[in-house]
């Protein structure tokens, strides 16, 4: 039976809320929505390619805590409340999965959790190895 380990941040939502940062369960690692937010603030006001970057960044810490790469990602979801602007999260995400090519979805919703957060990201990773 693959053993199941949460990630968490300390992040207030996730108890309020009741999720995890990411999950792994055997070589899976689901990451959930990321956000630009650091120490509660947001990183890069009103640029989406900065909270693209950053959000990527936490991405990678989480995956590296699981035991992953950006290379182990299968799958991005990045959900933007203004798709006018793709090029900025295109840019951003090319710079870190340009060749590694994970599928990935990019779509526009009305709004965020916070109306200062212009992108939010989910990951999915296949791990090489198992624990």
């Amino acid at each position: 039976m693959n053993k199941r380990i949460n990630y968490a941040s300390g992040a207030p939502w996730e108890s309020i809320v009741g999720y995890s940062r990411a999950v792994r369960v055997g070589n899976v690692v689901e990451i959930t929505g990321t956000v630009a937010s650091r120490d509660g603030n947001v990183v890069g006001p009103d640029s989406m390619y900065e909270q693209a970057r950053y959000a990527l960044e936490k991405i990678g810490g989480v995956l590296s805590e699981a035991g992953g790469t950006f290379s182990d990602v299968v799958r991005t979801r990045m959900f933007v409340t203004d798709i006018s602007r793709w090029e900025e999260v295109a840019r951003a995400h090319s710079e870190v999965f340009g060749t590694i090519r994970p599928c990935t979805t990019l779509v526009e919703v009305s709004a965020l959790i916070a109306p200062e957060y212009l992108i939010e990201i989910e990951a999915t990773a296949y791990l090489s190895h198992s624990d």
